[in-house]
């Protein structure tokens, strides 16, 4: 079994073995679950079915992730866009009034152009046309994004009216009575922190994945204690899996090829796909620069062999979500926790398929793992990712200025796509304006007139 493994995915050419791998892609699920509770949750907004979706989510995420491991051999793992959902829901349906099944519609419009444009010339052309330097921007980006998501789900990070963002307040808490939740939550993140880090330190192998067992193990002795007190309506459940329900898998019935193409034709069904669109093209493309990076999948030129693949296995991904009642996919950030395991090859992805396939038997268990035993990850990751700074040109201002408003855009705008936008744009102004015009590449012109053209149609 391993020979056939490693001539299916080179895991000797890539330095890596059947266990690291596997280890990876199971790191990454644990990391990545949360959009099996967190996806329904938003998608049930407008009305869909919340039982399908969580289905169909399972089902994305395998068969994306499947897809991209076949086509690709990257350490890659697709699943819904926890940014797409949002819009799909709150600004598509609950916003301009279109039904769920014409949202629907235009996932899978949006995955038809997508595909299409994976098979032409265009995908390498905006790949390559991005410079070195925000290339890099766009890996420590992502590391930041990931951070402030860690920091937020485990609920150290609030928001504040006054400062916009602040820190949990543990007086408060203990006068409000919420200390039993929400700051015991605060407490056992910043325990799995230094656990996790401790556990880097030593060298302890699989640290990120043990760091977020340790974790919930701890939060469970906490449950039983009663020191931690579920509260289901706040959000705060239980952390011993429920298998009250049995091992029933939900029906997609009530979502599968519910689309409804009756209004394809309108301006705003045209808008709407277009911002599906742009978002999932470059939210793959950032993500894979990112991620390819810290995976040394890149080369010395900063491209990526193989990029249209891999934009092809999104196309293919995001087709099947409209299909079965899911929003777009994206490549999900969180496989940056399997990479930083070691993870190298699809094999990573396809473990982490396979357990997203089991999560429709056992989604109890998976689901059980609470936000603050994963946040710990996710902010760990993001150190890593952000250590791409180091290669910045910060000497250049041309190239220093765009990178930094292209990294701290994306957690600031909590969206990938907002930070690239922002390095985009000022990339080619600032150096337009200082006569490097021949530093920039027609695509680069392109890329700024169509993200201009975004800010002010939607």
């Amino acid at each position: 079994m391993k020979e056939k493994l490693d001539r299916l995915f080179h895991l000797k050419e890539h330095g890596t073995t059947v266990k690291t791998e596997v280890l990876a892609g199971l790191t990454t699920f644990v990391t990545a679950a949360y959009v099996l509770a967190v996806n329904p949750s938003v998608m049930g907004a407008t009305g869909m079915d919340t039982g399908a979706v969580f289905t169909a989510t399972a089902l994305v995420c395998f068969l994306g992730t499947l897809a991209m491991a076949l086509l690709t051999n990257y350490p890659f793992v697709l699943v819904p866009s926890m940014g797409l959902n949002a819009y799909f829901a709150y600004t598509v349906v609950l916003g301009m009034g279109y039904s769920w099944e014409v949202a629907l519609a235009a996932i899978f419009v949006e995955g038809v152009v997508f595909a299409l444009i994976s098979l032409t010339s265009l995908r390498d052309k905006i790949f390559k046309a991005i410079p070195l330097n925000l290339k890099y921007a766009i890996s420590t980006g992502i590391g930041l994004f990931i951070t402030i998501i860690g920091l937020k789900n485990s609920g150290l990070v609030v928001s504040s009216p006054a400062t916009l963002v602040s820190v949990f307040s543990f007086s408060g808490s203990l006068a409000d009575g919420t200390f039993s939740t929400a700051g015991i939550s605060v407490v056992l993140f910043v325990a799995g922190l230094m656990i996790t880090g401790v556990l880097m330190a030593r060298n302890v192998k699989g640290n990120i994945l043990v760091g977020i067992i340790i974790t919930w193990v701890l939060g469970i002795v906490c449950e039983l204690c009663g020191i931690y007190v579920p509260d289901p309506a706040a959000g705060y459940m239980s952390l011993l899996p429920d298998f009250s329900n049995g091992l029933a898998i939900p029906s997609l019935a009530p979502t599968f090829m519910k689309m409804d193409f009756s209004r394809i034709a309108d301006l705003g069904f045209i808008v709407v796909a277009f911002a599906f669109l742009l978002t999932s093209l470059f939210d793959t493309v950032g993500s894979l620069i990112g991620l390819g990076a810290k995976a040394e999948l890149l080369d010395e030129d900063g491209n990526m062999p193989g990029v249209g693949r891999a934009m092809g296995a999104e196309s293919v991904a995001t087709m099947i979500a409209g299909a079965l009642g899911n929003s777009a996919t994206c490549c999900s950030v969180e496989c940056a926790a399997g990479i930083a395991e070691g993870g190298r090859t699809g094999l990573m992805g396809l473990t982490t398929g396979m357990l997203f396939l089991l999560s429709m038997f056992l989604s109890p268990f998976f689901l059980a793992i609470p936000s603050f035993a994963t946040a710990p990850a996710l902010v760990i990751v993001g150190s890593l990712m952000a250590s791409s700074v180091l290669s910045i040109d910060f000497g250049d201002p041309t190239e220093s200025i765009p990178a930094f408003l292209c990294f701290v855009g994306m957690p600031f705008c909590y969206s990938i796509v907002e930070g690239i936008s922002l390095g985009i744009i000022s990339y080619v102004a600032i150096n337009l304006l200082a006569g490097n015009a021949k530093k920039i590449s027609p695509m680069m012109y392109v890329l700024a007139v169509v993200f201009i053209v975004k800010y002010i149609l939607i």
